[in-house]
């Protein structure tokens, strides 16, 4: 992991003049362009495509090198996090930049204990969904709803203000995301128990019913801990990017989160591991693994393994390697009995051993596993992309809060290559 080659300035050739534009290099990754004279000194903007070329910030949040399979959070490694640390923890590395002393995170856990509750007038509008509406669909309405309750009296130049709404949603998405559970089998709703951790706290809320206490094997709490710490950051995804396009605005921040959720709901970013869930089941059974195989390998058959291989990641998702030794744990300690995870686990057997996989870096990736891990904790495949909303919003809250105090921030207004008509006379048909 080193920083790639360096260079002060380009020159661009526009017609009959050069144009000297500077270069930008951050501490690691790709030096960048500023082309931010780029329309005064020729008339010409930049085309870019789903801006998979184009820095829109800076950012001291998450770094990754797709090459060398490397994440960082802060700086910190993906693996020693994973190893050492817990979300909450995570939460509050992201958010402030540094972890946080044992009085530091006991405050900050506190806080976030502290506003778990819901206001009891999310029940009447949570009632308002239909009982088979998608949990995602409730979950922007719930989250777009907070802005009522906390709008008048949120001051954005107000640093603490701003902590804090961080802080309310990092607590209440969980309980509304459990709510929106709830309400879709037709289950009463349960109140937070503050006197467990986190994510203890949410497996009861999701899963406990008034006739008897809910007993978790704490391999589950293990696994979701983890599962969240992994999903927390992904630098500039598209639902992060969104929560920052609509916070350049001025937006309130739960609009923000709102709006992030959203973008996460699209198949193509958030839906994957459900989409995993739903390949292994038009599969069926085991002994079908390895004319699924075969089937991926012929590219005229329109088949793909889904949860293998990633865009950012070139060589290997580290996430996965952690995630991976979870996944059989949790199958190990849970006993789960379920054809779907047969398959699942003889699909990866099949194609890490595959040349064809193995010499296209096609490993599994962390939307593999994890939808193999929610499954085997008995939560439900539409709620998947919920559970990734749970852990993202720490991730969320800390571009949003990083954009408020970012001097050069500007409000989005991407720009485009008008293909319409030129101008013409109104006339009537």
């Amino acid at each position: 992991m080193s920083q790639k080659p360096s260079f002060d300035q380009v020159t661009l050739a526009a017609a009959d003049k050069s144009v000297v534009l500077p270069v930008q290099a951050g501490t690691l990754g790709n030096p960048c362009i500023d082309i931010g004279r780029l329309p005064k000194e020729t008339g010409c903007f930049t085309y870019d495509p789903g801006f998979g070329a184009t820095a829109s910030c800076k950012s001291a949040i998450t770094y990754i090198d797709g090459d060398e399979g490397v994440l960082l959070y802060r700086g910190y490694p993906i693996e020693q996090l994973a190893a050492k640390s817990n979300f909450l923890e995570v939460a509050y590395l992201l958010m402030h930049g540094d972890l946080p002393t044992k009085g530091e995170f006991a405050s900050f856990e506190s806080d976030v204990t502290h506003h778990t509750m819901m206001h009891e007038a999310f029940k009447s509008f949570l009632g308002g969904f239909r009982h088979d509406a998608h949990p995602m669909a409730m979950l922007v309405g719930m989250l777009g709803s907070m802005a009522s309750f906390y709008h008048n009296t949120l001051d954005l130049d107000d640093p603490e203000q701003r902590r804090m709404a961080a802080v309310r949603l990092i607590a209440k998405v969980p309980t509304i995301a459990a709510a929106c559970y709830r309400h879709s089998i037709g289950w009463p709703l349960r109140y937070p128990r503050n006197n467990l951790e986190y994510v203890d706290r949410f497996l009861h809320m999701m899963f406990e019913v008034p006739a008897g206490p809910l007993e978790l094997k704490p391999v589950a709490a293990r696994a979701l801990d983890l599962l969240f710490i992994l999903h927390a950051d992904h630098e500039q995804n598209a639902s992060t990017s969104t929560v920052r396009l609509v916070g350049s605005t001025g937006a309130n921040p739960y609009a923000c989160v709102a709006a992030g959720v959203a973008a996460l709901w699209g198949p193509a970013h958030g839906g994957a591991n459900e989409a995993v869930l739903k390949m292994l089941a038009e599969i069926g059974d085991a002994k079908h693994v390895q004319s699924a195989v075969d089937k991926a390998k012929d590219k005229e058959s329109g088949f793909r393994l889904m949860g293998f291989g990633h865009r950012v990641y070139k060589n290997f998702d580290p996430r996965a390697k952690i995630i991976r030794e979870m996944c059989h744990e949790v199958l190990a300690e849970l006993g789960v009995n379920d054809p779907m995870l047969e398959v699942a686990m003889r699909l990866e057997e099949a194609a890490l051993k595959d040349d064809y996989f193995v010499q296209r870096k096609l490993y599994p990736n962390v939307d593999f596993y994890s939808g193999i891990i929610y499954k085997a904790l008995g939560i439900p495949t539409e709620m998947f992309t919920v559970m990734f909303a749970i852990a993202r919003t720490a991730g969320w809250v800390s571009h949003w809060l990083e954009q408020q105090e970012d001097p050069e921030a500007r409000i989005g207004r991407p720009r485009q290559i008008y293909t319409g008509h030129a101008a013409r006379d109104y006339a009537k048909p």
